[in-house]
């Protein structure tokens, strides 16, 4: 099969998750050969209001950096959060593979589970509980959901500054660098314009972030 015609046999399975699972479950195909405009399918947009035609997130891009998908099939109940909201989302992702074990999509499912922890919480405080919706021993992963590449990609940038505490003006070259490496860690160098708009907000030039990214 072509990788159109395996992404293509999964699209009955976006709308028949959703079905299964409710208005709160968002199903989501990705084509991981357009990361900017990975999303070819969805259901339940509304939970965390992205569309066809939107990118894949931060941590897709990191799986797909890193090659986590080399030595499994998915990822399960990991943590999601949507942009500048306070809703908690249990995600998965499977990866889908083409006949030379290459992975070219992804099947993600985005379950609100916002209405389960109020209600978690309004019962440990009266039976003092401290039970975690997250499995035992699993270390944190968070995705964050934001409604485009632009968005992800300034969002990302914004937040490897941030973690610096220093303005981009006062920072040595050896900060900027290390900026830059933990960009390239996640995976933001895979968007279209992230060397430009990476140049821009740490004021440097592009020939630079480019001489910075071969030591990586």
């Amino acid at each position: 099969m072509s990788p159109d015609e395996i992404l293509n046999s999964y699209k009955p399975m976006v709308e028949f998750i959703a079905r299964i699972n409710g208005n709160n479950c968002e199903v989501i195909l990705h084509d991981l050969r357009q990361l900017e405009n990975s999303i070819i399918a969805i259901s339940n947009s509304h939970v965390t209001g992205r569309t066809v035609g939107g990118s894949i997130t931060d941590f897709a891009l990191s799986i797909i950096h890193d090659k986590k998908y080399e030595d499994r099939d998915f990822i399960a109940n990991y943590t999601g959060k949507v942009a500048n909201q306070e809703r908690e989302l249990r995600s998965s992702t499977y990866f889908i593979k083409d006949e030379g074990k290459t992975v070219i999509g992804m099947l993600c499912v985005n379950v609100d589970v916002t209405p389960l922890r109020k209600a978690r919480e309004a019962l440990d405080e009266m039976l003092s509980s401290d039970a975690s919706i997250e499995e035992p021993g699993r270390a944190a992963q968070r995705e964050a959901f934001v409604p485009s590449m632009e968005d992800l990609l300034r969002q990302s940038i914004t937040e490897a500054i941030a973690n610096y505490g220093i303005e981009p003006s006062r920072m040595l070259a050896d900060e900027k660098k290390r900026i830059v490496g933990d960009l390239n860690a996640k995976g933001v160098f895979l968007l279209k314009g992230a060397v430009t708009e990476t140049a821009r907000r740490l004021e440097t030039s592009e020939q630079t972030i480019y001489r910075y990214l071969k030591d990586f």
